[in-house]
C-alpha cells in the first residue's frame, strides 16, 4: 500500500469534485426577469412569485401550505412563535445537531432541553425525549439528520400523548419521505434551510410548511411584521418581525426544485455504490438502512469510525484529516454536542429564562458521535460521476488499512479537524490576515 498523503505520499485524488451550488441558463434568465421586473423584495407578502414556488414545493412534499423566509434559523424562530412557545417554556431538541436548532429556542425565551440520539441514525431518540418531558414542556424539534429520519411514528404518538407541538427541522431533508409522507408534512410545522450548502439553496433562505390553515395564517403574521395573513380566517394578531424572503432569492429556487429529484436519486445510487465498495474495511461501520425512508435523501453521507478494541488506531479527527489529505473532503466535528459547543452561549447570566447552565448535561451517544465516531462526507461528492465514488472508496481503503501507521503519527496532523466550529473560524481569520 502506498504512503499516506498526510505522511508525505501521493494523494489518491487531485481533481475537484462537482461544483456546488449548481445553476443553468434557465436560472440566470429567471433572475434576470426578476431584476427587470423591479420587484426585488418580499412585500407584499407572500408575493405572487413566492406563492407560485411555494405551491410547487408543497406539492412535492405532500403538504398543504408552504411559506418562504429569510433563512433557516428564523424559520425555526417563526415556527416557535406561531406554535405559542413563550418565556420559560421547555422545548426538547436533539443534542447532536447544528447549534441553531437550540439557539432559536433561546431567542424566543424558551429553554432547550437536550435529548440523546439513536446510535444507528444519530437522530433524536424517542425514549430519551420521553425522559425529558416535564410539565413545562411545550414542543419538540426532531431533526432529520444528514441521511436519516427521526422515527416520526413513535415521536408523533408520544407528542399526542403529552399534548406537545412538533416542529420538524428538515434542514437536511428536502425531497425526503417517511412511509410516503414528505419531510415537513408530519409535524405541526416543518422548517427547511436554503443555506448555500443545503440540497436546495438560494444562498441564504428558509421555508416553512404546515397542513394547518391556522398555523399558515399565524406564520404569515409572524414573518410579515404582524400584518394580517392573506386569508385571515382566524383573525390572529401576533407579534411579528420582518422575516420575509426576497423575490431575487425565490427566483433562484425554481431550478433548484426541478433538479432536486434527479440529484437525490444520483446521491442515493452513489451512496449505495460506496457502501458496496467499503464493506468490510477495518474501523468503519455503515449506518443500518432505514426502510421507512420511502424517499431517501442525503445532505451528507455519514458513517461511523469504530476501530476494533485493542487495535492500534488514531483518533477519529486524525483519520478524517488523513482521508481529506487523499483528496476527499470530509469532516468529523461537523457538529458537536450542542451543550458543549463554543457557539452555544447559554447561561443564566445571558439568558434570563435559564435557571442553571448546561455543565451537567450528558448525552453519551451524541458525545460519542461528535468527538469519536461520526465521519461526514459532503453531498457534492456524490452528484458527479461514478469514478468520484470509487476515488472516495480508494481513499477510505488506503487510510483504513494503515491505521496502525497513522496511530504512530503526530496527532497534530489532525489540524483544524480537531477544532470546533468557533476555533476553526478564528483559525481561518488568523491564517488570512
Amino acid at each position: 500500500m502506498s504512503t499516506l498523503a498526510t505522511l508525505g505520499g501521493e494523494p489518491v485524488r487531485r481533481k475537484p469534485f462537482a461544483p456546488w451550488p449548481q445553476f443553468d441558463e434557465a436560472d440566470l434568465e429567471r433572475i434576470l426577469r426578476t431584476v427587470r421586473s423591479r420587484r426585488w423584495g418580499g412585500f407584499p407578502y407572500p408575493t405572487p412569485l413566492a406563492l407560485d414556488f411555494c405551491a410547487r414545493f408543497a406539492e412535492m412534499h405532500g403538504v398543504r401550505y408552504a411559506l418562504p423566509v429569510a433563512n433557516g434559523t428564523v424559520s425555526l424562530t417563526a415556527a416557535l412563535m406561531a406554535a405559542g412557545v413563550r418565556f420559560g417554556d421547555e422545548v426538547i431538541v436533539p443534542a447532536y445537531t447544528w447549534d441553531g436548532t437550540a439557539t432559536a429556542v433561546l431567542a424566543m425565551g424558551g429553554v432547550p432541553v437536550f435529548a440523546d440520539v439513536d446510535p444507528d441514525t444519530y437522530c433524536m431518540d424517542v425514549e430519551s425525549v420521553r425522559a425529558c418531558i416535564t410539565p413545562r414542556t411545550k414542543a419538540v424539534i426532531p431533526v432529520h439528520l444528514a441521511m436519516r429520519f427521526t422515527d416520526m411514528d413513535a415521536l408523533m404518538e408520544l407528542a399526542r400523548e403529552h399534548g406537545l407541538k412538533v416542529i420538524e427541522d428538515c434542514a437536511h431533508a428536502h425531497g425526503g419521505a417517511w412511509k410516503g409522507r414528505g419531510a415537513g408534512a408530519m409535524g405541526d410545522i416543518g422548517s427547511f434551510s436554503l443555506q448555500e450548502s443545503k440540497l436546495m439553496t438560494s444562498g441564504e433562505g428558509g421555508l416553512l410548511t404546515t397542513n394547518s390553515l391556522e398555523y399558515y395564517e399565524a406564520l404569515q403574521t409572524v414573518i410579515n411584521c404582524g400584518r394580517a395573513s392573506l386569508t385571515d380566517q382566524h383573525g390572529q394578531r401576533l407579534l411579528g418581525l420582518n422575516y420575509r424572503m426576497t423575490d431575487l432569492q425565490v427566483a433562484m429556487l425554481f431550478g433548484q426544485l426541478e433538479r432536486l429529484p434527479e440529484l437525490r436519486e444520483r446521491r442515493a445510487r452513489h451512496a449505495a455504490l460506496l457502501e458496496t465498495l467499503i464493506a468490510g474495511l477495518p474501523g468503519l461501520r455503515v449506518l443500518p438502512a432505514q426502510p421507512q425512508m420511502t424517499s431517501p435523501t442525503m445532505y451528507c453521507y455519514v458513517l461511523q469510525y469504530r476501530p476494533e478494541p485493542g487495535q492500534p488506531a488514531p483518533h477519529r479527527d486524525l483519520f478524517v484529516a488523513a482521508v481529506e489529505a487523499e483528496g476527499v473532503p470530509c469532516d468529523g466535528r461537523f457538529y458537536e454536542a450542542v451543550y458543549r459547543s463554543d457557539l452555544f452561549y447559554a447561561t443564566p447570566e445571558n439568558c434570563a429564562q435559564l435557571q442553571k447552565d448546561y455543565s451537567d448535561c450528558r448525552c453519551p451517544v451524541a458525545e460519542r458521535a461528535a468527538y469519536e465516531e461520526a465521519v461526514w462526507l459532503f453531498q457534492f461528492c456524490f452528484i458527479g460521476e461514478e469514478e468520484d465514488v470509487r476515488d472516495i472508496a480508494r481513499a477510505m481503503e488506503k487510510v483504513a488499512t494503515q491505521l496502525e501507521k497513522l496511530a504512530a503519527a503526530d496527532p497534530a496532523l489532525a489540524g483544524v479537524k480537531a477544532m470546533g466550529r468557533a476555533q476553526r473560524a478564528r483559525h481561518e481569520r488568523q491564517k488570512n490576515y
